[in-house]
């Protein structure tokens, strides 16, 4: 839900040269495409076809795009508009490691997607490059592929407002005082959505889950892979059921690692409202965490001490921003990591602690923004329009402002962590400017090998009643439970019950006979340095959706 990454400017459609003649590039699919009823379904076969005809032009990566060799990079041109496959193209930016075992070994491409919507999965190769120890087996069967989804970073990258603006500190308290402050929240929203499509309202209509899971069978067309294997965290979860359901036959392996429920009820609106009550479980396992270890923090020694503690924090950063940039609302920014990633505990609470014994530079430094990081401005501005962009136009949104206030305000007196700044967050999608479409009814279609499923019970971001959801809609999925955790992303974290499993699904398709509850992972170690905690947490974690 939180965006902070991928690379954005307004959008650039280009009208290509289209192949012709081309050859099949896939078998018949049995899902929505099998029909080839829908011109978007005869779009996908046109588009498939002439990417396998024309595969990948791999080269060195562009300099400034910080992807050293052997990780090669190119582009794959899939169409705007499904329906019309001889209209304009995008091209979308891709790039691979080579896998490090033998021929007998290589068992084809994996391609991830970190989550969203709008992460890069550009990043995903160097776990080859880095051999990363987590990932060493299956980097001997496969190539690892990454790609920036529709404008997304290099794939047209999409805009809804100035890159600086957006960044500019101190933004609004997002618990709202008064109707005032709601008015003014309202208006920023509208002003919002209208930026959108000032910015990028030639693709608005077309960033959708349904075009960037076309985009991904178009993608493994041009690998040459008559068959998908793909890893997909948090939001790629849903990209992953979604090409479940329209390409069942298309899918060879496919792990999806923290679930976003597919459910047509859940998506968008209330899987939001579902995911502020997790933060506030999880925002209160961290507490416990910090207090447990307040001969390191002194933050308090119980969990009622530290949300007093936080409280007080809050109110300090509302009268008088500390560094006149960490207001409440770059605070909940910051706080946010350590719901989302055991990884980011001991980093957070050590930030808070500085700031306590009188060091404000961390908190500032961590919380603020950086107005002279242009690139990095860009790239959260452009993350932010691709998550507004596909969730508002994926689905139908409350248009009822008293809607939205009565449900935010009852989920905050329960939740009051996160839930105000969650409901801004996606309000411009109650003046949505382009038609919202209908969600996708995941379901198993003819052909469909086994899914393996892989979720924490206590993860804030996507809820574990998702991956029940999800097990009960894909039949013949297996899924592994991290019982008494919660870290987003449980493929990137050390656990040898799952671990083992996953590498055994991707190198051989076989599960176990059962679906698997694991024991958690180990608990973060307390560290005093900022700095410290950091450099030992995940350096490869998922982008939340």
């Amino acid at each position: 839900m939180r965006r902070t990454a991928a690379l954005g400017a307004a959008t650039t459609l280009v009208t290509g040269t289209l192949l012709a003649g081309a050859i099949a590039a896939t078998p018949a699919s049995a899902g929505e495409h099998h029909k080839g009823a829908s011109p978007e379904a005869r779009g996908v076969l046109t588009a498939a076809a002439r990417a396998a005809k024309k595969g990948i032009d791999w080269q060195d990566c562009p300099a400034d795009w910080g992807l050293k060799a052997p990780i090669q990079c190119g582009y794959v041109t899939v169409p705007v508009d499904y329906a019309k496959p001889d209209g304009p193209t995008i091209k979308i930016a891709v790039d691979r490691a080579r896998s490090t075992g033998d021929k007998e070994e290589r068992q084809g491409s994996l391609v991830y997607n970190p989550g969203g919507p709008g992460g890069s999965g550009m990043r995903f190769p160097a776990r080859i490059t880095a051999k990363s120890p987590l990932w060493a087996k299956v980097a001997k069967a496969y190539d690892f592929v990454g790609f920036d989804p529709r404008g997304v970073g290099h794939s047209a990258p999409i805009s809804c407002m100035d890159p600086q603006e957006f960044v500019k500190a101190p933004k609004a308290d997002p618990v709202p005082d008064n109707e005032a402050d709601k008015l003014a929240q309202r208006k920023l929203a509208k002003e919002y959505a209208d930026g959108c499509a000032e910015r990028s309202g030639d693709l608005l209509p077309h960033m959708t889950t349904k075009n960037t899971v076309r985009d991904l069978d178009v993608i493994r067309a041009a690998l040459g892979e008559k068959k998908l294997n793909f890893l997909g965290v948090s939001y790629g979860t849903y990209m992953g059921a979604v090409y479940a359901t329209l390409f069942p036959d298309h899918v060879r392996r496919m792990v999806v690692d923290s679930v976003v429920n597919p459910s047509r009820e859940k998506i968008w609106y209330q899987a939001n409202l579902d995911q502020d009550l997790a933060f506030e479980t999880r925002w209160g396992d961290w507490k416990k965490w910090v207090a447990k270890n307040d001969a390191t923090y002194h933050i308090g020694d119980t969990e009622e001490k530290v949300q007093a503690a936080w409280e007080k924090l809050r109110a300090t950063a509302k009268k008088d921003p500390i560094g006149g940039v960490v207001g409440p609302a770059e605070l909940t920014g910051f706080f946010q990591s350590a719901p989302y990633y055991d990884s980011a505990w001991a980093s957070t609470a050590a930030v808070w602690s500085a700031y306590l014994a009188g060091d404000e530079k961390p908190l500032i430094e961590n919380a603020g923004p950086d107005m002279k990081d242009k690139a990095g401005n860009i790239a959260s501005e452009n993350g932010n329009a691709v998550y507004t962009a596909v969730e508002c136009t994926d689905a139908k949104w409350p248009t009822n402002w008293r809607k939205w206030d009565r449900d935010n305000t009852r989920i905050h007196q329960q939740a009051p962590f996160m839930t105000w700044s969650n409901a801004w967050m996606n309000l411009p999608c109650a003046t949505w400017p382009v038609k919202q479409q209908q969600p996708v009814d995941v379901t198993t279609g003819k052909g469909l090998p086994n899914v393996l499923i892989v979720q924490s019970t206590r993860d804030a971001a996507t809820p574990y009643a998702g991956a029940v959801e999800l097990h009960q809609r894909l039949k013949g999925s297996r899924l592994i439970t991290e019982r008494d955790a919660g870290s987003h992303g449980v493929t990137s974290l050390k656990n040898p019950c799952i671990n083992d499993r996953v590498d055994t699904y991707l190198l051989t398709g076989k599960t176990d006979a059962e679906d698997v509850t694991c024991a958690p992972h180990a608990a973060p170690e307390p560290a005093e340095s900022a700095a410290k905690a950091a450099a030992e947490g995940s350096a490869d974690l998922p982008v939340a959706r």
